[in-house]
């Protein structure tokens, strides 16, 4: 709670009716919590910048952006968003790779795609709110660059990444042998993962340790994500985030914006050409 703009502290209480006290018990309450999360959003992008950057290198990066943090805040931090710097290794902001689940190799790269439905991709990566961070799971056909399922919530649980598999299963008919290909987090390695993928009979393939790229389309989803909707807004709780992502990737990002690689055409419209031309050209090998 802040003074409204243009008022003293007491005056701003009265119009509010809360006491002084109170105002000032709430502020020193959320006040720590939300320049925390200020603090750890901003070392989250310096890291997304300079994925090789140490818990120094990224103290050193803030002072010079303004803002003072004492090193060991820094590590706590970065360890507690699993942001601490491998040498040859990718950062991964909402991975944990370090558990006992099997893993697949990568065989997305061998998948010359010709239609949807033939390679999902799935990533997960987090949204700020003013006092803590939510978790968006996404599953985006790898065709026609269209995000077919998501889910958003308080944690990193295999329960997030499955909530946005299952959405995608809901809204598709696919065949047996679709691909699907995601990094090797707990979530995707996870045995109630793997189980749904299997009974969908799915063809698994995970990305290599320490390769940026073998998720790209993914990660330039998320890049376009962050850029266009979340970093632009200021988001009250999770209900507001919900609502405002939702109508960004239904909206705007699937119904709406033009991808260079789609012919600039959106996804929506670039599935339903494709689904036109796939039509036409089946009746035309029916011709005698």
């Amino acid at each position: 709670m802040m003074p409204l703009e243009g008022f003293q502290a007491g005056h701003a209480c009265q119009i509010a009716q809360v006491s002084r006290a109170g105002f000032y018990r709430h502020d020193a309450e959320h006040q720590p919590r939300q320049a925390d999360v200020a603090v750890r959003d901003l070392i989250q992008r310096i890291v997304l910048e300079n994925r090789f950057y140490g818990y120094r290198r990224v103290t050193a990066e803030l002072d010079r952006r303004g803002v003072v943090v004492n090193h060991k805040r820094v590590l706590r931090l970065m360890r507690l968003d699993n942001l601490l710097a491998v040498r040859r290794r990718r950062f991964v902001f909402t991975t944990d790779s370090r558990h006992t689940y099997a893993v697949y190799p990568h065989l997305a790269d061998r998948v010359k795609l010709t239609a949807a439905n033939q390679l999902w991709v799935a990533d997960i990566t987090y949204v700020r709110l003013r006092e803590t961070f939510l978790y968006l799971a996404i599953v985006l056909d790898a065709y026609s660059r269209r995000v077919i399922g998501w889910e958003l919530g308080e944690d990193l649980s295999a329960d997030l990444a499955l909530g946005a598999l299952n959405r995608a299963l809901a809204d598709r008919s696919i065949a047996p042998g679709i691909m699907h290909h995601s990094d090797r987090g707990v979530q995707y390695c996870s045995q109630a993962y793997v189980e749904k993928l299997q009974a969908h009979q799915f063809l698994i393939s995970m990305s290599r340790t320490g390769n940026p790229y073998d998720n790209a389309k993914a990660e330039s989803f998320m890049k376009t994500l962050k850029s266009e909707e979340v970093y632009l807004r200021q988001y009250r709780d999770q209900t507001d985030a919900r609502s405002s992502i939702q109508r960004f990737l239904e909206e705007v990002y699937n119904a709406q914006r033009l991808h260079s690689a789609l012919g600039y055409l959106p996804p929506a419209e670039f599935e339903r050409s494709q689904r036109v031309q796939n039509k036409k050209e089946a009746a035309a090998r029916q011709l005698p």
